[in-house]
């Protein structure tokens, strides 16, 4: 039990290694899954082992990343001095794709993955509080799926959300529409 503590406890931040994994889940939904592993045989085989429980297929290396928009995310606080035209103007400089105020009062500033230092630094110069700044994987097209198929699909992504090294799991599945 002491070496096992000692050997959870001793390790650096600087062994984990990012890894992305691709496949496809039942009814043919692409599936892109980050993770951060010290061990990635023992990850690559939890991933495998959960597509083949769940019914669904580890894919390669770019199999499905091109079903997906890599972008950063910026929400920042609106406050009454900030004019959005000319924001969005600046950002569009900076590789900014989508921008929009939420329900919240919260300016959400999507950009291409590259533009991602810019535009932090633009935020930071300009006082504007960031409040998440983020990478994502939006799909470019999703899939509808019925109630059951939904059902098979959470169960593959609960899985893979429930292990340890995984940090995040994308689908090219529709939302749920709402009634």
């Amino acid at each position: 039990i002491e070496r096992a503590i000692k050997k959870a406890t001793d390790k650096d931040a600087g062994d984990f290694k990012e890894i992305l994994y691709e496949g496809y889940g039942p009814y043919g939904i692409a599936i892109v899954v980050e993770t951060a592993t010290d061990n990635h045989t023992r990850t690559v085989a939890n991933v495998r082992s959960y597509f083949n429980t769940c019914g669904g297929t580890l894919g390669t290396s770019g199999s499905v990343t091109f079903m997906f928009d890599h972008l950063c995310v910026f929400k920042t606080a609106k406050t009454d001095n900030i004019d959005l035209e000319e924001l969005e103007l600046d950002l569009i400089d900076l590789d900014l794709t989508e921008m929009f105020v939420d329900d919240d009062n919260v300016i959400n500033i999507y950009a291409k993955y590259e533009a991602f230092g810019g535009i932090q630094a633009y935020l930071d110069e300009h006082n504007m509080e960031i409040v998440r700044g983020e990478f994502v994987r939006i799909p470019t097209d999703t899939k509808d799926v019925t109630a059951e198929q939904r059902e098979a699909l959470n169960k593959l992504i609960e899985k893979l959300e429930e292990d340890d090294d995984v940090t995040n799991v994308y689908t090219t599945m529709a939302e749920e529409a709402e009634e």
